[in-house]
């Protein structure tokens, strides 16, 4: 069995490019490996959290991982902050990686354009996640398309470790989605679907009522043509919506298009409504009954024995290679 990893960030309600691009990934793929799935709440410090709803935004994640279909039966699921070793292998990783590489990462020069200074956090955030990838022995790291480049910087890090110090890493290899699974935003097809965009009608999250998800698709960006085409080129946003209508029900885009062939987007809009309301409705009614349970933080407390086990089997070898401790 293939080891696997990945996580998720505790800030805010997951939507649907999250679901559709990664954790839709972790389910199937908790069938045939050994997988270890995190939320990763210590990288959302990297910016200013409120404690309280840091907190809260901790277990809805960890609430609608199991909601989704993650089994802690076959997952392990835990909360990153609860086992020590990925703060404790972050710091050696961090020693062996350099500032030119740590500066060009897209993600740091985005959050901290226009700063004079950025939290440092923020900086060293790559070897985090290098860490939190690399104390598990990963073999496979499902995530989206827009962390190619810290799984390639994980691999560089590893690499250069072992170059050095003989074999302390397991190189692991990225599970990026295909391009035709990007779900973008709903308002600016041109960009991907995020928490953060200031419009909630940009995005579909799946913890919203019917009434939302509505609105939000029927003020759907799409075009003047009327046809129902996928040509993400020039109809980005109907392309989209297909894109969503396929993730959801399974029919390839091409049936799609041959059903509403001759139909306005109208029509279009509203089945897309229903076949969304309908795949999410069984998430949240899962989400509802665990959210407030014990049973929650039973998984997560377990899940973070086992994980700490597999985690000092990992220190225990890098202390060994790096010659530290006696």
């Amino acid at each position: 069995m293939k080891k696997v990893f990945s996580g998720v960030q505790p800030t805010g309600n997951i939507h649907i490019g999250n679901y559709l691009g990664a954790l839709k990934q972790f389910v199937e793929l908790q069938e045939e490996n050994d997988c270890v799935y995190c939320i990763v709440d210590l990288h959302s410090i990297t910016l200013p959290q409120d404690p309280k709803i840091l907190r809260k935004n901790i277990l809805d994640v960890a609430a609608l991982y199991i909601a989704i279909g993650l089994n802690p039966k076959k997952s392990t699921i835990f909360v990153q902050s609860m086992v020590s070793g990925h703060s404790e292998l972050a710091w050696i990783l961090l020693c062996s990686s350099y500032t030119g590489e740590l500066s060009r990462m897209t993600q740091f020069k985005q959050k901290s354009r226009g700063n004079e200074s950025a939290p440092t956090g923020l900086f060293a955030y790559p070897a985090l996640m290098a860490a939190d990838i690399l104390l598990y022995d990963s073999n496979v790291v499902p995530v989206g398309n827009d962390q190619k480049q810290h799984i390639e910087i994980t691999r560089d890090i590893a690499i250069r470790v072992n170059n050095k110090y003989g074999k302390t890493f397991v190189v692991p290899e990225g599970r990026f989605l295909k391009e035709g699974a990007r779900i973008m935003s709903l308002d600016d097809p041109t960009v991907k679907m995020s928490k953060s965009a200031e419009n909630i009608h940009s995005r579909i999250s799946l913890l919203d009522d019917s009434g939302k998800i509505k609105k939000s698709i029927m003020k759907s960006t799409t075009d003047s043509e009327g046809e129902i085409r996928f040509d993400m080129e020039n109809k980005p946003g109907i392309s989209n919506l297909l894109n969503i209508y396929s993730s959801f029900s399974g029919l390839p885009v091409a049936d799609i298009e041959k059903k509403y062939e001759g139909s306005g987007y109208g029509v279009f809009k509203k089945d897309l409504v229903e076949v969304t309301v309908e795949s999410i409705i069984p998430i949240q009614l899962r989400y509802n009954e665990i959210r407030e349970s014990e049973e929650l933080i039973r998984i997560l407390k377990e899940g973070a024995e086992r994980a700490t086990v597999i985690s000092e089997k990992t220190m225990n070898r890098v202390k060994e290679n790096f010659g530290l401790g006696i």
